[in-house]
């Protein structure tokens, strides 16, 4: 196993941890148990004055996504309401950079750097490495993966702090093995914890 050592320009991405998808509209299967572990995650990097950045779907009333639309979804995450507000159990630190995404009734998006100005916040504080986790393994985790990858980032995957909506069966084992073909680095907690600096890894 190889060990990761957090270092200056990395940064930390929390993807769509909202009410809606942990337990309302469009809940992922066991999304609630990926908070607690994000909060480890979201502490150390705290501890080490790390960016965190926390991202989010803040959909129009009508946005194309939804069933009534003629989109695959239920309707999930109105900006304004309960569903698209982060879950009270995450503790995202007050200065968290948080980018709201698919924000155009007629245009889905589900990368963070999708129609955002991601990409220009983190050059511009130096950032090289994205450590990503949240909702879902299978779209948003996925396709912000993709694109980090495709400007240039290191990206390592918390595979801790994942959890795939499998709309069919092995969505989320798919996801995880693309990203890793795509030059994504899965880790998990456990050596990071014990030693505040490393964490294992697995491609």
């Amino acid at each position: 196993m190889n060990s990761i050592r957090l270092e200056p320009g990395d940064a930390l991405i929390v993807v769509d941890m909202q009410n809606d998808f942990v337990d309302g509209n469009l809940a992922v299967p066991g999304g609630a148990e990926i908070v607690p572990v994000l909060n480890r995650y979201v502490a150390v990097f705290r501890g080490r004055s790390l960016p965190v950045v926390a991202t989010r779907d803040w959909h129009t009333p009508d946005h194309c996504s939804f069933r009534d639309r003629g989109g695959p979804w239920p309707s999930h995450c109105v900006r304004g309401t309960e569903g698209a507000q982060f879950v009270p159990g995450l503790a995202l630190p007050p200065d968290a950079i948080v980018v709201s995404k698919a924000t155009q009734a007629d245009r889905e998006a589900y990368s963070g750097f999708a129609g955002t100005d991601l990409d220009a916040q983190l050059r511009a504080q130096g950032i090289r490495r994205l450590f990503v986790g949240g909702l879902a393994t299978d779209y948003c985790v996925l396709n912000t993966v993709r694109d980090a990858r495709r400007l240039g980032y290191a990206v390592c995957v918390l595979g801790d702090a994942i959890r795939a909506v499998d709309v069919n069966p092995g969505d989320g084992a798919t996801a995880s093995r693309e990203m890793r073909s795509a030059g994504a680095i899965e880790i998990a907690f456990d050596a990071l914890a014990g030693s505040g600096a490393d964490a294992t890894a697995r491609t």
